[in-house]
């Protein structure tokens, strides 16, 4: 009778086990997917306010365009979403390299991890995150950069932080030039979770609304930002105040823009870099090529060579099409240095 329980109690341990095996290698490699690749690059960072803090727990994930192949680029609202305790969310974000705009999915973890350097405002200002920090198991807010209500939110302080107006909405050539520093690398390598029900839900909901879609709204969304994820009408709801740079309409279609093969160029994870210096400065495009399937780890050497190496496998672009890009590029760039300049001038103010 002994031997059995013996027998029972060593079973029942490795099936615990195997399930606690199982949960952590999901989280762990939640961010390993199909990835989106496109010729052309996403709209500025649309100008809006924060819509006011539901309540204790919940945390600001900010806006972001996303890509649908029957309409090109859509806004998914910003949106307050009540977080794991513990848990910081790292946005994600687009990044150009060979010749692609590619995804770089967010996560949660317990650092905000390397987000492309675009500053998405409100405690994100493309380092770090300054909206707030958890204590203990009780989130406290930074009034000085989120939008909360005293009357339902008491655990505040006020941190003053430098805000920039720039609305880059990629980094790489063009836009926002930076790179993880080795922290930011050391925390793209915990453990991390993907994005939640409601956040997946609230993008799906955006792609299938009309006025959401760069197309429609100019680079202005009529919903810029919700106070919960999917609210998309009543008082809660935030208008874009204005586009963050003047809307230059896609010259290909999106089909056209994702190319005869539109398959995964390892885009979807989070983009690291080996190498040990900490200098914001990308160096290379090639940085940020990482590989399905090894993203976690490899050498920014191996990275680039992956990108290398997906790249031979999609077809070449067409003449027509290398032409489009050249220009979207072009322009790209005169945004950004008429950005620069914009920031220069505010700053000797």
């Amino acid at each position: 009778m002994k031997m059995k329980r013996c027998v029972r109690g060593l079973v029942l341990g490795v099936l615990m086990l195997t399930v606690s095996v199982l949960s952590l290698s999901r989280a762990s490699s939640a961010q390993i997917g199909i990835g989106i690749s496109v010729r052309i690059g996403p709209p500025a960072l649309p100008v809006y306010a924060q819509p006011i803090c539901p309540g204790p727990g919940y945390l600001w994930t900010p806006g972001y365009w996303a890509w649908s192949d029957d309409g090109g680029y859509y806004w998914v609202p910003g949106t307050w979403v009540i977080a794991p305790v513990g848990l910081l969310w790292t946005p994600g974000y687009w990044a150009f390299s060979g010749g692609y705009y590619g995804w770089h999915s967010g996560y949660w973890g317990p650092h905000v991890g390397f987000y492309g350097g675009i500053n998405y405002g409100f405690g994100y200002g493309g380092v770090g995150f300054f909206g707030g920090e958890w204590r203990g198991g009780a989130f406290f807010y930074n009034r000085a950069v989120v939008n909360v209500n005293l009357t339902n939110v008491t655990n505040v302080y006020s941190r003053t932080v430098v805000v920039n107006n720039v609305h880059t909405s990629f980094n790489g050539p063009g836009g926002i030039e930076a790179r993880p520093t080795r922290q930011e690398e050391e925390y793209g390598r915990e453990r991390h979770t993907e994005a939640l029900a409601p956040q997946r839900e609230h993008e799906r909901a955006a792609s299938q609304n009309r006025q959401l879609f760069a197309s429609e709204n100019h680079g202005r969304p009529g919903i810029a930002a919700t106070a919960r994820p999917g609210e998309f009408s009543g008082h809660s709801v935030e208008r874009a105040r204005a586009s963050g740079e003047p809307y230059h309409p896609a010259k290909i279609s999106p089909q056209q823009a994702r190319g005869s093969s539109g398959g995964n160029r390892g885009f979807d994870q989070p983009a690291r870099n080996g190498s040990s210096s900490s200098n914001r400065t990308l160096t290379s495009t090639e940085n940020h090529g990482a590989s399905n399937h090894q993203a976690r780890n490899n050498e920014a050497g191996s990275r680039g060579q992956s990108s290398r190496d997906s790249a031979a496998h999609n077809s070449k672009p067409s003449k027509q099409e290398k032409q489009a890009q050249q220009r979207e590029e072009k322009a790209n760039r005169a945004q950004a240095k008429t950005e620069q300049k914009r920031s220069a001038r505010e700053q000797r103010r």
